[in-house]
């Protein structure tokens, strides 16, 4: 098993970002991203989600994804309150290992990381060590498609 630090470097390649800070939270059970903007389309007969985000600092660019939509449930945050999400599944790259994923979409403006990542992207494949953070470094500024 692979240990985390309580935050890590990831990327979610098949949504275009190369490197995104996330805060490892064990105690979340699903992970979310952080967006600006997101809309939904029909593509081919399915829902599908369109989103836009500025991943890092304002200067490094804004990034417009989209994705089938998975599913779409009730979350409760930290501070007790429940909102309605849409849920995706995407290709994570952490540590050097790959694995599929699923994030809900959600406004985190007001939060120091752009990424929460759950303990259901963590099961069976890495273990958080609370007193450490960053044991991976960045992924390359160009992921592999």
């Amino acid at each position: 098993m692979i240990v985390l630090g309580w935050r890590e470097w990831l990327a979610l390649p098949d949504l275009g970002l190369a490197r995104v800070r996330a805060k490892v939270d064990s105690g979340a059970r699903t992970s979310a991203l952080h967006v600006d903007e997101q809309w939904r389309f029909v593509e081919r007969g399915a829902p599908w989600v369109g989103f836009r985000l500025t991943p890092g600092r304002a200067h490094a660019g804004v990034v417009e994804a989209a994705a089938p939509v998975l599913d779409e449930r009730e979350v409760v945050d930290s501070g007790g309150r429940r909102s309605r999400r849409v849920f995706l599944r995407t290709r994570l790259c952490l540590a050097g290992r790959e694995r599929e994923i699923e994030i809900n979409l959600t406004d985190r403006r007001g939060m120091l990381f752009p990424m929460l990542l759950g303990r259901s992207a963590l099961d069976s494949a890495f273990m958080v060590d609370p007193a450490r953070s960053f044991l991976h470094g960045r992924p390359p500024a160009n992921p592999r498609p």
